[in-house]
């Protein structure tokens, strides 16, 4: 047993999750608890965030390319999927963010592309009319997708609990517990990507599609076959991108696909960990997302990307995220957002000295 709990603690800080062993809270499962537990992932996060550059994502932080596209709405989808944004048949301009979701090693140093992490995409539509959830943006619907299909653990409560895995102030017994959030990990991390525009990502947890509830998909129309190797450099994604959209001339596209809820059993909506399975529940398209071959590796664009904020609470209400999970989402996002951009602003603002900035 001390073998697995040792091995678990190396999972765990060498996993894309780990931000350090500040975090610390207690398992619950009432709603003022977890409004406690979701306090503290916010704390632990602004503390490792503040270390490592707190003008950065502490989320997401590596961006592989921000890319603008559109998002074309399905024509003659049945009346039971004209919901929301997808009521109209048209055209959306998009901004596109390929990333990692590692936080930074430290102040300037991002985790190599070469290491195992869970690589996901942001879609921002945009000219988007209709009543919103959150008032910061008035005309955007946002898409938080990854390329596995299940979250890492069941519900924040675990979550919580995983992020002290590394502090020594879990139990054994908690420990065991947790095991199949490890095992999660090294599965995450396990998965080799050559070129994220030619995968599959998933939304992970559900949303609202008027009265009914889906899980979301964005599926790669020309899929690759997962590399065998991966390049060595530090940045290949980046330069996978470049070569692909900018040196070649390529686009990309990709089907953008809900999945309806079933019931409790087979589609559950506070299990994070239980995939929805395709037999059980069909994918359906109900857009295309293109990329066209473009420019984007300048520094005008990744100004751009660092101040961008892509929340799945930028939504309208009929696409409002359901769930534990997109709850602390909701939160969390929100307060590292504003506390990325206070800093950017006071740098602005007065810059301070080198000790202070260790950039």
């Amino acid at each position: 047993m001390g073998r697995s709990r040792n091995l678990n603690r190396e999972v765990w800080e060498s996993s894309p999750f780990y931000g350090g062993e500040d975090v610390k809270t207690n398992p619950t499962s009432s709603t003022t608890e977890q409004e406690a537990i979701i306090d503290e992932i916010i704390a632990g996060s602004l503390q490792a965030q503040q270390k490592t550059g707190p003008d950065l994502r502490q989320i997401h932080s590596k961006s592989h390319g921000l890319l603008w596209g559109e998002f074309i709405i399905e024509p003659n989808l049945p009346e039971d999927l004209k919901v929301g944004l997808f009521k109209t048949p048209q055209t959306y301009p998009a901004w596109i963010r390929f990333s990692s979701g590692g936080s930074p090693e430290k102040r300037g140093k991002f985790r190599s592309d070469s290491q195992p992490d869970v690589r996901g995409i942001a879609i921002k539509v945009m000219n988007v009319d209709g009543q919103k959830v959150l008032d910061d943006e008035e005309k955007t619907q946002d898409f938080i997708l990854n390329n596995y299909p299940i979250f890492l653990t069941k519900d924040v409560r675990d979550y919580a609990d995983l992020s002290k895995a590394g502090s020594g102030e879990l139990t054994p017994e908690r420990l065991e517990e947790l095991g199949y959030a490890f095992a999660i990990l090294q599965k995450i991390g396990s998965q080799k990507v050559g070129n994220p525009l030619l995968i599959q990502y998933w939304s992970q947890a559900p949303f609202k599609f008027g009265s009914r509830i889906v899980k979301l998909s964005l599926k790669s129309q020309q899929p690759e076959q997962p590399p065998e190797t991966l390049p060595e450099s530090e940045n290949y994604l980046r330069e996978t991108l470049v070569k692909y959209l900018t040196e070649e001339g390529r686009e990309a596209s990709f089907d953008f696909l809900i999945q309806f809820y079933v019931d409790d059993e087979k589609t559950p909506i506070e299990d994070h960990i239980q995939e929805w399975q395709e037999a059980d529940s069909p994918f359906i398209k109900v857009a295309t997302v293109r990329i066209p071959s473009q420019k984007f590796d300048f520094e005008e664009r990744k100004r751009l990307d660092e101040g961008i904020l892509f929340s799945p609470w930028h939504t309208l209400l009929e696409h409002e995220p359901v769930g534990s999970v997109n709850l602390s989402r909701k939160r969390l996002y929100s307060e590292l957002a504003k506390y990325r951009r206070e800093q950017i602003a006071q740098r602005l603002r007065e810059p301070q000295p080198y000790e202070a900035v260790e950039d």
